[in-house]
């Protein structure tokens, strides 16, 4: 492991002193959401040590998801900053929230090559090459056969409190699963939905999910991503009924899955105190290669967000180096 390893973060929530300097009294306290993913924990480290060590700001991390936290910039202001917000989740609200002002979209791709769907392990791919698109498999419930109901064939969907839990649900319903013979597993956590995938791939076993890239799993792996024959049924459908609750969706279209997008979002707030920090986040965006990358380190290394970041920052320096001014770099540079 990198010997510029910084010690393990043990609390959730930490205060970053500010490092001083020109930018401190612009800058001031900054608090960033660190979204229960390696990718957004990874984004959220390097976000806190260039900020408080280039820029000067006090920076404090706040656990968060995509729901709770982007509810909780909308309604409260706080945290100011979402890294990785995935926003078809939350289109609609974070229209309104930036058409009134209050939250600001300061960067619109800070990850590149993203993309979300159903998947399936590149062993069953081999075997079933007939079987190469979304319907085609959801006739074959019983190549899928679920634990708890070897019967019935297993469909994993993302764990309670993600964006994507609705999404998977809702497109659950629209592809009549049930009665195709499916069952809806929730893998209960993040590992759980990790554990599932490795452990059917690593076996040879089939596997038929939901996951997204770029990940450490999808790299590491080779997980096919199915088409959909269905076509995009449009936002009405989507942004009106796919990522809402059942209650709000009584009618979902089946429907290929939407372009995926990532946004990192501040809020209103954030940008009247960051100052020149700012233009960090409008310059931030990582190669979803180089992302791929850390999260394949991350999970051979068993490193958390804190680690990959000082990892990051030490061995691509030609990427970050370009997402601020010399001497903001300079200063990141001698706190590694």
């Amino acid at each position: 492991m990198n010997n510029t390893f910084k010690g393990t973060v043990g609390a959730a929530s930490i205060l970053f002193a500010g490092a001083g300097g020109a930018f401190a009294d612009e800058c001031g306290k900054v608090s960033i959401a660190e979204m229960n993913w390696a990718s957004a924990e990874l984004m959220a480290n390097v976000d806190t040590i260039i900020l408080s060590e280039g820029y000067g700001c006090d920076v404090e991390r706040i656990p968060g998801a995509t729901n709770t936290t982007f509810a909780s910039m909308n309604e409260k202001g706080q945290p100011d900053v979402a890294p990785e917000l995935w926003i078809n989740a939350v289109r609609e609200p974070l229209a309104v929230a930036t058409e009134e002002g209050s939250l600001v979209v300061i960067n619109d791709g800070p990850i590149t090559d993203l993309g979300e769907g159903w998947w399936i392990t590149p062993a069953f791919a081999e075997a079933n090459p007939e079987l190469n698109t979304v319907e085609k498999v959801l006739a074959r419930p019983d190549l899928f056969p679920d634990v708890e109901d070897p019967s019935k064939g297993a469909f994993v969907g993302c764990p309670a409190g993600w964006g994507c839990q609705l999404a998977n649900a809702n497109l659950f319903r629209a592809f009549d699963m049930e009665e195709k013979g499916w069952v809806l597993v929730d893998p209960g956590s993040a590992a759980g939905l990790d554990g599932s995938m490795a452990k059917a791939a690593e076996r040879g076993d089939p596997w038929f999910g939901y996951y997204w890239s770029p990940t450490a799993l999808i790299g590491k792996y080779g997980m096919v991503k199915l088409p959909f024959e269905a076509e995009w049924a449009g936002s009405e459908n989507w942004d009106g009924c796919i990522v809402k609750s059942e209650q709000d969706c009584a009618d979902p279209k089946p429907s290929s899955w939407t372009v995926s997008e990532v946004r990192t979002v501040v809020t209103d707030d954030f940008v009247a105190k960051a100052g020149p920090a700012q233009d960090y986040f409008k310059a931030r965006i990582f190669p979803g290669e180089v992302m791929n990358e850390m999260l394949v380190f991350m999970t051979d290394n068993q490193a958390n967000g804190e680690d990959a970041a000082y990892e990051f920052l030490s061995t691509h320096e030609d990427i970050w180096t370009q997402w601020v001014p010399a001497d903001v770099a300079e200063k990141v540079k001698g706190a590694l």
